[in-house]
């Protein structure tokens, strides 16, 4: 194999490896050897089949196959021999010219990671900010919570229904006059106002009472899912079974108990701690966001400009996608846009962050543990269908990138953490607002000044030992506090009973066994 440099200017590198049409034929021959004992042919007894013949039976793909084995293994004889530390996988391309029987000339090139001083460990100083939980807060929780428990009871049977009570009803649904599939349930309870079911159907049993009949007409929207109905005018025979009125939820040991707990002391410690949790929560990363911009403000490297690539588009797509659910897209994409430069330094300061983290990690021994990896591999594979969880679990396995992908946070929550073992930390208690503000403050902070220009850092010794893909960007140190269009999440919709969605598309029992299952809601 010859090698020859062409390109190295900062990290991009660049070579042209020879690799003799005699080493490709080796790996052939090599081939065959183990191939042959297995072979069966007419004429021939087992195993005894000629290496000639095998050739030619299989010679293109024996060809093919040695010669991307041949490849890879000069791209990694070339990374080991010149010591590099690749950021991404090298572009390798083969000499469109090449044929069988002649040498092979591939063009390699590749950004390497930069050379980084080794950064101290020491000297970090912290400001812990604790919200202690209140007997108070735990109580508003408790209130919140029962708030929430929506609870009926049976109303007179003269009460005429109003928003807010709950109905409990049978109905048959018709589409010119037949019933269709689907569209009965019997016991349903549907509450005046949730809009659950489709427009208009709420609304006709406003005022309806216990044991009354009713035949309401409605039309499902025309972009309803069972393209059957879409569009169309359908009636429902409707039976009141029971008028409810909203009830006080009293907080007691029955409230508690009707949750699966043993009493109210156990809910209030489980509030309590929940509480906990999530103050908890943004203390690590208030804290976690001053440990950044420590780092960041004491080093300056050059980055892979890759590296920096992906990350922009990462933090693009998503600011893009956050910025189409605005009221106005076209003038919260102009506002992104206008600040376009500002995000990129943002993905630079974060490739940088995550290289030193990974830096750090690597010289200071933090490992991720095999156990620790096959949970994060099993997590994963859960938002995968059952039958294509196995599949996900062995690209894993065989793709070295996708599992350092998924290593990432754990490893960088790791590496902080080591961090924080090492900082002079103090304490201050104070409320959760003014927790949250002190993140606010910090990201505006960082993201107004990405990337603190300090003297470049001192390179390390050449022969220093190669280190892993930089593991992650750090998790915390996120463009959202930007004047990004930050849209609140939606709120997590109840889960609609699969008739509710798809009404008369579900192909399932009768209502009767399964009363949820009914045409007249919408998706939720």
């Amino acid at each position: 194999m010859q090698i020859v440099e062409t390109t190295n200017e900062g990290l991009k590198r660049g070579y042209t490896v020879t690799i003799s049409a005699k080493d490709i034929s080796a790996r052939i021959e090599s081939e065959v050897q183990k191939i042959a004992p297995q072979m069966r042919m007419p004429g021939f007894r087992p195993g005894k089949v000629p290496a000639n013949l095998v050739k030619k039976m299989h010679g293109p793909a024996l060809h093919s196959e040695a010669l991307n084995a041949t490849v890879q293994e000069s791209v990694d004889s070339l990374i080991k021999e010149k010591e590099l530390r690749p950021a991404i996988r090298p572009d390798v391309r083969l000499a469109p010219e090449y044929e069988e029987g002649k040498d092979a000339e591939l063009t390699i090139e590749l950004e390497i990671l930069p050379a980084i001083e080794v950064p101290s460990t020491e000297g970090f100083k912290l400001e812990r900010l604790v919200v202690p939980v209140s007997d108070e807060k735990v109580d508003e929780s408790l209130a919140e919570l029962a708030k929430n428990q929506k609870s009926f009871k049976d109303a007179a049977k003269t009460k005429k229904a109003a928003e807010g009570d709950q109905l409990i009803i049978d109905f048959v649904g018709k589409l010119d006059g037949e019933p269709f599939e689907g569209g009965s349930a019997e016991g349903q309870p549907l509450e005046i106002g949730s809009g659950r079911f489709i427009p208009g159907f709420e609304e006709q049993l406003t005022g309806v009472k216990t044991g009354e009949e009713k035949t309401i007409t409605v039309t499902f929207p025309e972009d309803y899912p069972a393209q059957h109905l879409a569009g169309k005018e359908v009636t429902f025979d409707v039976t009141v079974q029971q008028v409810k009125v909203p009830a006080e939820t009293t907080v007691d040991e029955d409230f508690a108990k009707s949750l699966g707990l043993e009493g109210l002391d156990q809910l209030k410690g489980l509030l309590r701690g929940q509480l906990e949790q999530e103050t908890n929560g943004l203390t690590r990363t208030q804290m976690k966001r001053q440990l950044l911009d420590q780092l960041a403000g004491a080093h300056d490297f050059p980055v892979p400009p890759s590296m920096v690539e992906a990350e922009f588009n990462q933090i693009w797509a998503q600011l893009q996608q956050e910025a189409s659910r605005e009221e106005d897209p076209e003038a919260a994409l102009k506002e992104i846009e206008a600040e376009k430069d500002d995000y990129r330094a943002i993905a630079e300061r974060r490739v940088r962050l995550g290289l030193l983290l990974s830096e750090i990690g690597q010289i200071n021994g933090v490992t991720v543990s095999d156990q620790e990896m096959q949970m994060l591999v099993m997590q994963a594979a859960q938002q995968y269908r059952p039958e294509d969880r196995e599949r996900f679990m062995q690209f894993v396995s065989q793709d070295p990138m996708a599992a350092a992908q998924l290593r990432a946070p754990l490893y960088e929550d790791k590496v902080v953490d080591f961090l924080f073992d090492k900082a002079e930390i103090t304490e201050r208690e104070v409320t959760r607002e003014e927790l949250e503000a002190a993140i606010e403050a910090e990201d505006s902070s960082a993201e107004a000044k990405p990337a603190a220009k300090k003297a470049p850092a001192k390179k390390a010794p050449a022969k220093k030992a190669p280190a892993k893909k930089a593991e992650a960007a750090p998790a915390e140190d996120k463009p959202a506090a930007k004047k990004a269009p930050a849209k609140k999440p939606a709120a997590k919709k109840e889960a609609a009973p699969e008739g509710e969605a798809k009404p008369a598309a579900a192909k399932k029992a009768p209502a009767k066994k399964a009363p949820a299952k009914k045409p007249a809601a919408k998706a939720e």
